[in-house]
Parts: structure tokens; C-alpha cells; sequence
């Protein structure tokens, strides 16, 4: 059973999703005890992966491999190193808060609705797990469907044009990313196999060419400046579940991206424009947190913060530093946790009120003191405060980025 667990964290919340959609929209509390069992169950066979996975070991673990499509060399691969299983196991859990977020919320279609997230988690640990860049993008352009759909069906007033540039900009995005893989595939002697990308020896100019290919599909995913702006219009119209599943997990996808594409297959190309991300990074930390400090609206402004805060993440990458690298990725997962539940007490106070407008809510903490106290102390952690997740990623990050001189190449082969 060991062998197949990377299949069953895709495949057994994707097939739980069939019942739950075969269960129908009239039957509302069987769809979400349904859905709940599966989410559970989702999350269940992802615990083996974190008590046996390995630190010591380098290279991937858990590793499945089949053949798929044979006369493009195209394999079910399967694998996970100390990066992704992680992202695996925080899918799966925020999972679970997004079904039980959308309980008692979701009145019309529930069974949809539970079942759309459910496909979407599995899709989200199959990019996670693949090594085989053609899975990688069917995985990486299916996960844009549940999230399209559960934008513009159970959305906001604007719902169909957030749904819309959602799709588009990611969309788009991607199609360059498309012609590098079959320029790699063709480069590599017909294999789509990341290992066997690693080992190659490409040129400076390729490298370059391949890198920017890379960030136009990565940099939109992030969101990274200037192709940032069609993250809030999604927030905000996005039910709470679906806010909840793009800043904790969407967001990590091109950052995870940049991981493992880019740094590793263009090293030298990652190091000359390192400068312009860097930049790039470095406009979202102050420009976009400046912007998000004049929001009126609690989902755009945590919106904008999330993009400030996944300036960080790059900023960490392109330093070219260990502890660098290390402080991105605990600022990824403390802002998987820390957003979530963000959107989650945003939701929690549009259910009530039916506005998401800061002016319109004052004296909280007397009617709702814990909820008040739990609501301040995510804040907080969003800030950033000192003995919280949110600090120590940053911390690590911004301690390493004033010397930037001192570079050290930590992806070089």
C-alpha cells in the first residue's frame, strides 16, 4: 500500500467526488457528510507520507512510475521530495476547512459545490507529486476548471468577469510554458522526465529564453508585478471556501513552479536575471503592501497583502541562499495556514452582517470576544509579529537580503 500513496492522495478525493456529485442537490446533508468522509479520508492517506518520509534521504521518495501515453514517452510519474510533501499534506488539511466552511453557507448546489473542491485537491496533489512535466501540466491546467467554475457559479455579484480573468490570465499564461516543455522534451532525446531535464546542458541564450517562458506562466500564478491585479477581483468574489483554497494553496503553485522548473533547469539563466526578480519581488513587498494598507474591503486587502507576502517567497529563491531558500518556504506554508484562516473570519463576519466593509463593523470583541481574540491573533501573524509563523519566514528572508552581494549558488549542479 506504501507504493501507491502518492495515487490514492489524487485519486480518492477525485473518485469521492463522483459520489458526492451522483448524490444530487437535493439531498444537501448527505452531500456534505459525504463529502466531509472524503475530505477525511483524503487527508488520512497523506499522514503516511509525512511519518515515513526520510530527511536524510536525497532524491524523491514514495516514487510511482507506469507508462501513459507511450508514443510521446509520456509517463504516470510520480514522486515527492521534502518540498512537495508538505504542500500535499497542507492540500489536504485545508481540504477538510474548506467543506466544513461551506456547511451550513451553502445552500444551492451543495453537492456541486463539495464535490468541486474535492476534484481540486486532487488535482492540486497531482501537481505536487508529478515528475513528468507533461503530467505536471495536465495537472497544473485542469486545477483552473473547479476553480473557474466555483467562481462563477457561486460567486459575487461580478462573478462571471473575476471568473473570467481568472481563467484567461492563467491561461495565457501557460502557453508559453507548453512550447519550453516540448522544446525540453525534444532537447532531452524524447523524454518528459524532470530527472533527465536536470542533467542537461544547455546553453546560456536557451536558458534565458527558458526562464522568461517560465515566469510569464509562474510569475501569473504567484501573482507576481504587474500580473497581479486578477487576484483581488477573484477574492473578492469567490465564495469562502474558494478565497481560502487560492491564498493558501493556488498562490504556492507558481512559487512551487519556480522550484522546480526553473531554478533547477536554467541555473545560470535564474542567476543573470536574478537582478529583475529580485526587483520584481521586491515592488510587491512595498508597492502592493502600500496598496493594501488603502483598502476598504477585508478580502481585498488581505488580497493585496498576500501578494506582498508572496514577494517574499521570490525575494527568498532568487537570493541564492540556503537559509534563504529555507525562510521562502516556511513563509509558504505559514501563509497557507495564516490566510486561511484570514478568509475564514472574514467569512464568518460576511455571514452575519453581509458586508465586507471595514467601516461597517466596530465593537466585534463584545459580542464575539473569542472570535475577536482569534481574529486579532491571525492579524497579527499576517503582520508578521514576532514569535508568530508569519515572522520567521520573513525574518530569514529579509535578514539575507540586505547583503546581496553575497550570493551563494545553491541550485548550481
Amino acid at each position: 500500500m506504501s507504493a501507491y500513496l502518492l495515487s490514492l492522495a489524487i485519486w480518492v478525493p477525485i473518485i469521492g467526488s463522483l459520489f458526492v456529485f451522483a448524490v444530487g442537490p437535493e439531498r444537501r446533508s448527505a452531500a456534505r457528510l459525504l463529502a466531509l468522509v472524503v475530505a477525511l479520508a483524503g487527508f488520512v492517506v497523506t499522514l503516511p507520507l509525512l511519518l515515513n518520509f526520510d530527511p536524510t534521504f536525497v532524491g524523491f521518495q514514495f516514487v510511482e512510475q507506469a507508462p501513459w501515453i507511450q508514443r510521446f514517452n509520456v509517463q504516470y510519474f510520480l514522486g515527492v521530495d521534502g518540498i512537495s510533501v508538505l504542500f500535499i499534506a497542507l492540500n489536504s488539511l485545508i481540504t477538510i476547512l474548506v467543506v466544513l466552511a461551506g456547511w451550513q453557507v451553502i445552500e444551492d448546489k451543495a453537492s456541486q459545490y463539495m464535490g468541486a473542491f474535492l476534484v481540486m485537491s486532487g488535482l492540486m496533489n497531482g501537481i505536487f507529486a508529478a515528475l513528468d512535466a507533461m503530467l505536471f501540466y495536465v495537472f497544473f491546467e485542469a486545477s483552473l476548471i473547479p476553480m473557474y467554475i466555483i467562481i462563477g457559479v457561486w460567486g459575487g455579484p461580478n462573478r462571471v468577469y473575476a471568473a473570467f480573468k481568472f481563467f484567461l490570465y492563467t491561461l495565457l499564461g501557460s502557453l508559453l510554458m507548453l512550447v519550453s516543455l516540448i522544446w525540453l522534451f525534444l532537447e532531452a532525446g524524447g523524454s518528459f522526465n524532470l530527472i533527465d531535464w536536470y542533467n542537461l546542458k544547455i546553453g546560456i541564450q536557451p536558458q534565458i529564453l527558458l526562464f522568461l517562458a517560465f515566469l510569464v506562466a509562474f510569475a501569473v500564478k504567484v501573482p507576481m508585478w504587474p500580473v497581479h491585479t486578477w487576484l483581488p477581483d477573484a477574492h473578492v468574489e469567490a465564495p469562502t471556501g474558494g478565497s481560502v483554497v487560492l491564498a493558501a494553496i493556488m498562490l504556492k503553485l507558481g512559487a512551487y513552479g519556480f522550484l522546480r522548473f526553473s531554478l533547477p533547469i536554467a541555473p545560470d539563466a535564474s542567476h543573470q536575471l536574478a537582478p529583475l526578480m529580485i526587483g520584481l519581488s521586491l515592488i510587491a513587498v512595498v508597492y502592493i503592501g502600500f496598496v493594501a494598507l488603502v483598502q476598504a474591503d477585508m478580502k481585498k486587502l488581505i488580497a493585496y497583502s498576500s501578494i506582498s507576502h508572496m514577494g517574499f517567497v521570490t525575494l527568498g529563491f532568487f537570493i541564492f541562499n540556503q537559509i534563504g531558500v529555507e525562510g521562502a518556504l516556511v513563509q509558504m506554508i505559514s501563509h497557507g495556514f495564516v490566510s486561511a484562516a484570514m478568509f475564514l473570519c472574514v467569512g464568518v463576519m460576511y455571514d452575519r452582517a453581509h458586508s465586507r466593509m471595514i467601516a461597517d463593523y466596530g465593537g466585534v470583541v463584545n459580542t464575539m470576544p473569542k472570535f475577536a481574540a482569534l481574529f486579532v491573533f491571525f492579524a497579527m501573524a499576517n503582520c508578521g509579529l514576532p514569535a508568530t509563523s508569519g515572522f520567521v519566514g520573513e525574518f530569514m528572508v529579509v535578514s539575507l537580503s540586505l547583503p546581496l552581494h553575497r550570493r551563494h549558488a545553491c541550485f548550481r549542479g
